[in-house]
């Protein structure tokens, strides 16, 4: 059986990666991005924003060169339209959806203090409304929005085998520097774990995966001295697998990579 897979933020980074593996396991993805320069900041490395503001041609060409199938599309998740946008240019495409890696972040770093950088250098900004929004709007509620048209399209059609699986960086015990990424990433996690209970009878698993500090462009010198830095490629792997036959028994998980 082919499956079809959606990988949200698969311009660069761990999406890419993971379009990638899913796509040399056989597997038909759509890769979804949104352009946009982030704000400067100089103790990020100039590449990082440039991947980020890049369009997905690099990964779809790739997965095509190396015999897999890939279709593009730019889709901004902080629209509650776009879930079922996404679908049903997939199933144009594709066919049905089957698998859902919802990795696109909102990402913003806000704090409640004063301070205007965190230990690495990196620019701070105090919590607002608009942190608040920019982070939950993809993180939270577009993770939502997506597993609920998954889910519904699933059951309507009779499915009985699909994979969810949802990118975190913890955040249930708080997450100081990234407060409203935490707290996005911590709906995240209730979410799929609410998906993996309520839809298993129907065949579908739903995991999160923790990954350990990735360079998907942004770790500077002083991070990489503090951490053991992983590949977004060892990264996309371990989702690749969660996506596959042989995880039908992993679910209602957070794994960690160390």
């Amino acid at each position: 059986m082919v499956h079809t897979a959606i990988v949200t933020g698969a311009n660069q980074g761990i999406g890419a990666a993971t379009a990638k593996a899913l796509a040399a396991q056989g597997v038909n993805v759509l890769v979804t991005f949104l352009r946009y320069e982030p704000e400067p900041d100089p103790s990020t490395p100039e590449a990082y924003f440039t991947s980020r503001d890049s369009d997905a041609h690099e990964v779809v060409e790739a997965i095509l060169a190396a015999g897999g199938q890939a279709h593009a599309v730019e889709a901004d998740l902080a629209r509650p339209q776009t879930a079922a946008e996404l679908f049903d240019e997939a199933e144009r495409v594709f066919g049905p959806v089957d698998v859902l890696v919802n990795n696109a972040s909102g990402w913003v770093q806000d704090t409640f203090l004063t301070e205007d950088a965190d230990r690495f250098g990196r620019k701070l900004r105090s919590v607002t409304a608009d942190t608040f929004d920019t982070q939950f709007a993809v993180d939270a509620r577009a993770t939502a929005l997506l597993i609920a048209e998954f889910a519904r399209r699933h059951v309507a059609r009779g499915g009985n085998w699909g994979r969810i699986v949802s990118l975190t960086s913890g955040g249930q015990q708080g997450f100081p520097s990234e407060v409203s990424y935490g707290a996005a990433k911590a709906a995240l996690e209730n979410y799929a774990m609410s998906a993996a209970a309520e839809l298993s009878a129907h065949g579908i698993t739903s995991n999160v995966l923790h990954p350990p500090v990735t360079d998907t462009g942004w770790v500077n010198d002083e991070v990489r001295a503090s951490f053991d830095v992983a590949e977004a490629e060892e990264v996309g792997g371990v989702i690749a697998f969660l996506c596959s036959d042989a995880a039908a028994r992993v679910t209602r998980n957070v794994i960690r990579m160390r």
